[in-house]
Parts: C-alpha cells; sequence; structure tokens
C-alpha cells in the first residue's frame, strides 16, 4: 500500500479525477474536483496538493492537502480534506499513509500545523490532532476543528533529543 502524490505522479490525474467525484461529488460539484485536481497539478504553489493509497494499481483511498475547508476559520491553514479509505481496507491504519504524506508536504511548504474539520470524534486523535474549538460552513452546518503540530524532521530530532537531556537532569 503506497500513498501517492499526483504531482509527483500525474499519470494518475483522470482516474483521481474519477475518484474523488465518485466518492464526495455529486452531479453539481463533479466539475470543482476536475478543475481544482487539474489546476493544482500546474500550480507553483505549495497547495493544494491531492493523494491516492494505491493497493497495485487500485485506488484504495484518496485525501488532500488545501488552504481552506469551506469552513469559516479562514485563518487556519493547511487542512487536510476528503480522506476516505476503501471499506474492505479499512482497520488497517490505512490512512496514516495518507495523513503523514500531508504532514510531510505541509512542512515542505513551510506550515508548522495541519487542520481538519471533521463530526468525528476520537478519530483524529489517533494521529495527534487535537480538538480546538468549531467552524462554520457556508451552506448552514458546523464542524469541529483539529488542529496537529507538524514538525520538520530536524526539529523533531532536535526535541527528541532536548527532551532525553532533560529527563536525564531531573527524572
Amino acid at each position: 500500500m503506497e500513498a501517492i502524490n499526483l504531482r509527483k505522479q500525474n499519470q494518475h490525474k483522470e482516474k483521481a479525477i474519477a475518484y474523488f467525484q465518485k466518492i464526495w461529488a455529486n452531479d453539481n460539484s463533479k466539475a470543482v474536483y476536475e478543475d481544482c485536481i487539474s489546476r493544482s497539478l500546474v500550480t507553483k504553489n505549495p497547495l493544494p496538493v491531492w493523494y491516492l493509497l494505491m493497493d497495485g494499481e487500485e485506488i484504495a483511498g484518496c485525501a488532500g492537502l488545501i488552504p481552506n475547508d469551506f469552513i469559516s476559520a479562514m485563518d487556519l491553514m493547511p487542512w487536510l480534506v476528503a480522506l476516505y479509505i476503501e471499506e474492505e481496507h479499512r482497520g488497517k491504519n490505512y490512512a496514516a499513509l495518507l495523513i503523514e504524506a500531508a504532514k510531510k508536504d505541509a512542512v515542505a511548504a513551510d506550515f508548522t500545523k495541519l487542520y481538519v474539520a471533521t463530526d468525528l470524534i476520537g478519530y483524529y486523535e489517533k494521529f495527534s490532532f487535537r480538538h480546538i474549538g468549531e467552524g462554520y460552513h457556508p451552506w448552514g452546518e458546523s464542524s469541529r476543528i483539529y488542529e496537529c503540530e507538524v514538525l520538520p524532521n530536524w526539529l523533531s530530532g532536535t526535541l527528541k533529543v532536548v527532551g532525553e537531556v532533560v529527563e536525564g537532569m531531573f527524572g
């Protein structure tokens, strides 16, 4: 099982568009995914980025990393969106592959946090997200907002060493 970044493996563009449309779109919103995914492959901006979870040549899931998830908290970015794992692949922690890919790309784009808007309670906490409040959608609904620290590898390693030194001194 492998999480692929469509910018790096754009030969999957048409298959990805069809998959995101099948999972997330209705007849009125199919153009949103086609346009957004197509534009993401040619932009010089770090966002958006779209991912497929591949099981060989078969798609097993998807996710996106975008500037805003149609939510009122527009001061927060980037957002993990459209996370989906096919039913037969659930319960095997494959979502972690997509989330980690999004975290790495968030770090590469100089972000220090990653956000998700969801109604799920107890799921994203497994991936180090914490609930920080509520956000409101243009269609009148609200969602819980979760935040996760994303640190560059060098800083993560530095913090681990500092923690070990402090523990050695006082622990």
